[in-house]
């Protein structure tokens, strides 16, 4: 039984659900069927889902909706004409949208996570709808009744463990389920949506659950590529990479596969496949526990910007017990994550995502480390880009950091900080933003360009 999601170019258009109706008959073990909102139909297109982001905005400033809710109304239209299904299931999603337009707006963000959350659920009943219509025993199978639970706020939503025995018994339900992707709800009945990917992370908390041979992620490219394609020309792509990998690539900002949405399937091992709706014979990337990393030891090379950097200097800090935990301590206190802490024995360094700071935080944090510490030195820096060599064989390469730093070198860029995770499936470089393309560039062509001409 294989559990496959499509994404919102998937499902963008009546030709575009043709095809995945397709795709699903041509394999029965395609049993349950997760779709988002409808996405870009092309370039300067809107998604359905900003298309509701606009239409909640209006109702909660107490403004008139009529122009945006027919917006969305009409693209929902326009598939269902496309498709030749009956305008029921227009009226069907019109008054599901009203209803959900009459809400409690009080509370600012239930009431736009239950409007975001229609894009997913309405679009998953026109499916079902089409399905049944060309004679596909499919159903639409509604989150709440199948026992999806999400935590309370104010905790970021997360999918609660408890509901996993009921999700187990989609297997067993007669016919196709067509389940939407993005949201679930508490055991108080409240609709949350979650994070980006968020329909990815539906695809993958089902497989879990339902134990799926394989769970198969439908986009629109072939496969998971080396490097970004619209920085490197032509990357190759990836047959096969484990999850710790494409972990590490999507943390990175891999955007075919969000970080998060894939702990559910690692969790209970099962397979991943990242395939193409428009080419469906395309083998995809596989994504498994275990490879053969012998021949390929970097795997892919990843970049991501928009990070800053907390530097605090203090002689003999590595005689002083707690210092790193009070550092810490004062970024928990001011909410914000980091990423990284490379240091030496006199300074720490912390790595930070720029969009939880703003100058009274950086001001207020750079203070309170001087401060409480009695730092000899603190400041923050900002517009560092990092760029990540990933790969499982890579703990077994001798020289490859000395082959990446030399790369580096020829493009005439600085490091600014390299770390290399315990588990050396990592290897990340601290980079300034003006010099990010160039070293992808040079790090692809020595990896995978020089490594393919010497292999030949």
């Amino acid at each position: 039984m294989k559990v496959c999601k499509f994404g919102g170019t998937s499902v963008a258009s009546s030709d575009q659900i043709k095809k995945v109706a397709q795709i699903v008959k041509t394999d029965p073990s395609r049993k349950i069927i997760v779709v988002s909102a409808p996405g870009k139909r092309f370039g300067s297109d809107e998604k359905v889902t900003d298309l509701l982001i606009q239409l909640a905005e209006k109702a909660l400033r107490g403004e008139d909706t009529e122009i945006e809710f027919k917006e969305v109304v009409a693209r929902y239209q326009q598939i269902a004409a496309g498709l030749g299904l009956s305008m029921e299931i227009v009226s069907v999603i019109e008054n599901d949208l009203h209803g959900r337009l009459a809400n409690d707006v009080n509370d600012a963000n239930l009431f736009m996570d239950c409007l975001k959350a229609s894009g997913e659920d309405n679009n998953a009943k026109l499916i079902a709808a089409y399905f049944t219509h060309i004679g596909m025993d499919a159903h639409y199978m509604c989150p709440k009744e199948a026992g999806l639970l999400v935590n309370e706020r104010p905790e970021r939503v997360r999918a609660l463990p408890e509901g996993d025995d009921q999700l187990a018994q989609l297997r067993d339900k007669p016919g196709i389920i067509v389940f939407p992707g993005f949201f679930g709800y508490t055991t108080d009945g409240t609709l949350r949506t979650f994070n980006r990917g968020g329909s990815d992370i539906t695809g993958s908390l089902l497989a879990a659950a339902t134990e799926a041979e394989l769970y198969e992620n439908f986009t629109d490219v072939d496969s998971v590529f080396a490097a970004n394609p619209n920085v490197v020309d032509n990357p190759v792509g990836i047959d096969k990479m484990t999850y710790r990998e494409m972990r590490e690539l999507a943390y990175a900002g891999f955007s075919v596969f969000h970080d998060e949405a894939l702990m559910p399937a690692f969790r209970r091992s099962i397979p991943v496949c990242i395939k193409n709706t428009n080419n469906p014979e395309a083998p995809g990337t596989l994504i498994v526990n275990e490879r053969n990393y012998f021949a390929q030891p970097v795997i892919g090379i990843a970049a991501d910007s928009g990070f800053s950097t907390l530097f605090v200097d203090k002689y003999l800090m590595n005689q002083e017990i707690g210092f790193g935990r009070k550092l810490l301590q004062i970024l928990e206190e001011e909410e914000i994550p980091f990423e990284h802490t490379p240091s030496g024995i006199d300074n720490l360094s912390v790595i930070i995502r720029s969009k939880f700071l703003n100058a009274d935080k950086e001001a207020r944090i750079v203070r309170r480390a001087k401060e409480e510490l009695n730092a000899d030195h603190v400041h923050m820096h900002s517009n560092y880009s990092m760029i990540v060599l990933v790969g499982e064989g890579m703990r077994h390469s001798t020289g490859l950091a000395a082959r990446a730093a030399s790369a580096i070198a020829r493009t005439g860029a600085s490091i600014q900080m390299i770390n290399q995770g315990s588990s050396e499936v990592s290897l990340v470089f601290g980079v300034h933003k003006k010099d990010e393309t160039k070293i992808l560039k040079e790090l692809y062509a020595e990896f995978f360009l020089k490594s393919a001409v010497l292999s030949n």
